[in-house]
């Protein structure tokens, strides 16, 4: 009996050590979020596929050919991404529950890129306290990166209107130092964060802001609103629209006669959903911005960059138009979570933070000159800017790339 209690005691000692080992590794290793496995990451977002901005549907799949591309060349460690997407017509009550489901019920790893200001506005709070990555929102919203510690777990992508405000600003000290300009804006947070952005940007200038007016997203349409706008006496028209109310700009203004100087926002800038529409010849001359390659711009028709996102928009998601800057844009944001995944130190959502919290990346979609950066206090990864004018046929890049006034 004293010899078998003396085997006991070894195999428990054994035991001991083996769980003390295991333990260690996990240590080592780190211990995983709901959603990350060695084999799967669970990604989840929330798109308007139907509704006012369905236009915006794009954005997904160019982030999926991105995922799709990493998963057949591996995987991020070895891990293939899974993308969940659901519809929320630009509904923020829809993007709730679908923030909610993804998160209770799918339980993915994080958020990516879920679409629109007053939609992600609405889940944040919830997603926060959820402690679930709410990264690389699909809104340039300044709310992003304005106070991170109220929001940890959220952090936007693409240059924040207020950067765009600003470089627009700084075009008409150079080019029209007296404008007067009319503003058409969506009214919501998006629109007012834009034209926010620009009043502050053109103050102590002689250019003014000599009449605004509103729409509502669910608006059938904007012809009111132009009319009042012409009728102001500018000579300047900034257009803050998504892209169904772009276009009806463009068609409204070339049937009046009424010629401003026409300051297009970024997002309504796509040629195939708004410009072509609205009449190519109705759109040569707009002033917009750029931050990422246009496929159609002959410069880039070698570069290697370009050539990857066209061979797998064509492989992963064969009905999508690859001269849709939507998909461009969806295609360079899903580069920027690949690279954050490849970052993190353990399978968690701490570590994913921590390594969207400091990014310092060329991602080779993006214009030269245009990186994404980021840290403990700056919330916003790209701030960088051209300015493009639409040529009749395409975009054109004028001048050099415009930084922020936070990084000068």
């Amino acid at each position: 009996m004293k010899g078998l209690r003396g085997y006991v005691w070894i195999a428990v000692l054994a035991m001991v050590a083996l769980i003390a080992a295991g333990c260690g590794r996990d240590e080592d290793k780190g211990s995983s979020s709901p959603g990350i496995t060695d084999a799967e990451i669970k990604l989840g977002g929330s798109y308007p596929f139907s509704g006012p901005a369905s236009a915006y549907k794009s954005i997904r799949d160019g982030a999926k050919a991105q995922f799709d591309f990493v998963n057949d060349n591996g995987g991020v460690d070895g891990r293939k991404i899974k993308f969940t997407t659901l519809d929320d017509a630009y509904e923020p009550p829809r993007a709730v529950q679908n923030a909610r489901r993804l998160i209770q019920q799918e339980k993915v790893f994080a958020l990516f890129n879920t679409l629109g200001t007053p939609n992600n506005l609405a889940i944040w709070d919830y997603v926060n306290k959820q402690k679930v990555p709410q990264v690389f929102v699909a809104t340039g919203a300044s709310d992003w990166g304005e106070d991170i510690a109220a929001h940890p777990y959220t952090i936007g992508w693409q240059p924040d209107y207020v950067t765009e405000a600003q470089i627009y600003a700084d075009y008409l000290k150079k080019e029209k130092p007296s404008a007067k300009v009319a503003v058409l804006y969506q009214n919501d947070g998006f629109g007012k964060d834009l034209l926010g952005g620009f009043e502050k940007a053109i103050e102590g200038s002689n250019i003014k802001v000599v009449a605004k007016e509103s729409y509502e997203v669910t608006d059938p349409t904007i012809a009111s609103q132009i009319r009042k706008l012409a009728g102001s006496g500018a000579d300047t028209f900034l257009n803050i629209t998504t892209p169904k109310f772009s276009a009806q700009a463009i068609a409204a203004i070339a049937k009046s006669d009424w010629k401003p100087l026409h300051i297009l926002n970024n997002v309504g800038a796509s040629k195939a959903l708004v410009l072509t529409p609205a009449g190519l010849d109705n759109s040569k001359g707009i002033i917009s911005t750029s931050y990422f390659k246009d496929p159609e711009d002959p410069q880039w028709q070698n570069d290697a960059a370009m050539k990857e996102y066209k061979a797998a928009l064509k492989k992963y998601s064969p009905r999508s138009n690859p001269n849709d800057p939507f998909n461009v844009y969806g295609w360079g944001a899903a580069a920027t979570m690949v690279e954050a995944l490849n970052n993190m130190k353990q399978p968690n959502r701490e570590a994913l933070m921590d390594s969207v919290r400091n990014l310092d990346t060329e991602i080779p979609i993006l214009l030269p000159g245009i990186t994404v950066q980021t840290s403990d206090t700056d919330g916003y990864p790209i701030e960088a800017m051209q300015i493009q004018r639409f040529n009749g046929d395409r975009w054109e890049l004028l001048g050099k790339v415009v930084q922020s006034k936070r990084q000068t």
